[in-house]
């Protein structure tokens, strides 16, 4: 066996079902979770239309590289989205069709560490995080560097702290922005600043923007990592690589449907990689993705029912509880009134409410945990749903 998969931690949703083995639910409340964050709201029906009409295409192989219609709908909307300049990402060289950035996020870092370089190779990531990030540096055989986000930098990592001989070693650095599970944005300044280190010191930045399009200002969309380099000159977007998913703009988790773009050296030794590892996208999905990153009216559409359900589990729950509106995204992080593991327990025990401990979602460092005295709300139930679990949350509070 690969020694290093000793190295991985429990999944968090797997702690969270040993932190709540014992637990008994009150019989007269339904259970009510806000854990997952799988979006709940109805996949459009211009999804599910595509698939059924390309089912013909489940006779023949598909391309690692994916079709080019579906290749071109994604840089179309790229340039749109994130105002590039126009022919700067050519379908052919800086797109890869993905089945859900989970895997392409893992992937990427197979691809990029060197193993053989002459000092241990470092991947840096935020911390809390999404564990993806851990596990593949781990597994690429580097060392995963924990970049702490609390209220006191924004939820921002103070990259200015990190020393030179960090940056060195450094082969990847993961951003998340918007930030799971903090919602924090980072500015196109931040991102220019991180690209000059990665120029200086030689190392790639993958940027998860998977949740870039679900935000509360439709005037103000998240700015992109792609975005910043054209806006500094870096029209070949050097050094550069972001992952874009159906699941949270488009309700499609299912359709396990994403994509990288940027750097086009970096895609072609990816692509390389990933048609070893078997990773095609089926024909169907290929057609009902295009058709879901050329309409925007679902996703407006899905930007409201988000808004109207942050508006009112934040007016119950402010009263009692330190929460703010996060930048963007679906999650809340709240801190508790305890520890974040005993509230986990409060909450499911007296409420039949779950959440994920913060704790569970960072590593401990040197300054403590960043994740401790947090819990993460998913508010992808319905309205109704989140606002009893808001509701039922206060009440806990109230009774502490």
């Amino acid at each position: 066996m690969n020694s290093d998969l000793n190295k991985l931690q429990a999944y968090p949703f797997q702690k969270i079902r040993t932190l709540l083995s014992d637990a008994q639910l009150p019989a007269e409340l339904a259970p009510i979770s806000l854990a997952m964050g799988e979006p709940k709201h109805p996949t459009p029906e211009l999804i599910h239309h595509a698939v059924r009409e390309h089912l013909a295409g489940l006779a023949h192989y598909p391309l690692t590289k994916g079709d080019g219609a579906l290749r071109t709908a994604i840089s179309d909307w790229l340039t749109r989205r994130f105002q590039l300049p126009a022919n700067t990402i050519d379908p052919e060289q800086h797109v890869l069709p993905v089945n859900g950035t989970r895997e392409a996020l893992f992937a990427l870092a197979q691809t990029i560490v060197d193993r053989s370089a002459q000092t241990q190779p470092a991947v840096l990531m935020p911390n809390p995080f999404y564990q993806i990030y851990e596990g593949a540096a781990l597994l690429a055989g580097a060392e995963p560097v924990y970049l702490s986000c609390t209220a006191d930098n924004g939820f921002i990592p103070d990259f200015e702290a990190v020393p030179a001989a960090l940056w060195q070693r450094c082969q990847l650095l993961y951003i998340c922005t918007p930030g799971n599970p903090t919602g924090a944005v980072m500015s196109v300044a931040q991102m220019q600043r991180l690209l000059n280190l990665a120029e200086q010191y030689d190392f790639v930045v993958a940027s998860d923007e998977c949740y870039s399009e679900l935000y509360f200002d439709e005037a103000q969309p998240p700015a992109g990592l792609l975005q910043a380099a054209a806006q500094m000159g870096n029209h070949d977007y050097k050094r550069c690589l972001v992952f874009h998913s159906l699941s949270k703009r488009s309700n499609a988790p299912g359709l396990r449907s994403g994509f990288v773009a940027g750097d086009a050296a970096a895609l072609e030794r990816f692509l390389q990689y990933r048609t070893y590892h078997g990773c095609a996208m089926s024909p169907p999905f290929q057609a009902a993705s295009a058709v879901a990153w050329q309409d925007e009216q679902h996703v407006r559409e899905n930007r409201a029912l988000y808004r109207a359900k942050f508006a009112a589990v934040l007016d119950c729950l402010q009263p009692v509880m330190d929460v703010q509106q996060p930048d963007a995204g679906f999650y809340l992080w709240p801190v508790t009134p305890m520890d974040d593991t005993a509230f986990t327990r409060h909450l499911f025990s007296t409420q039949a409410v779950q959440v994920v401990p913060g704790q569970y979602l960072s590593r401990d460092t040197a300054t403590g945990n960043p994740g401790q005295q947090h819990i993460r709300m998913a508010l992808v139930a319905d309205q109704a749903a989140c606002v009893s679990a808001a509701e039922r949350i206060r009440a806990a509070i109230e009774t502490l």
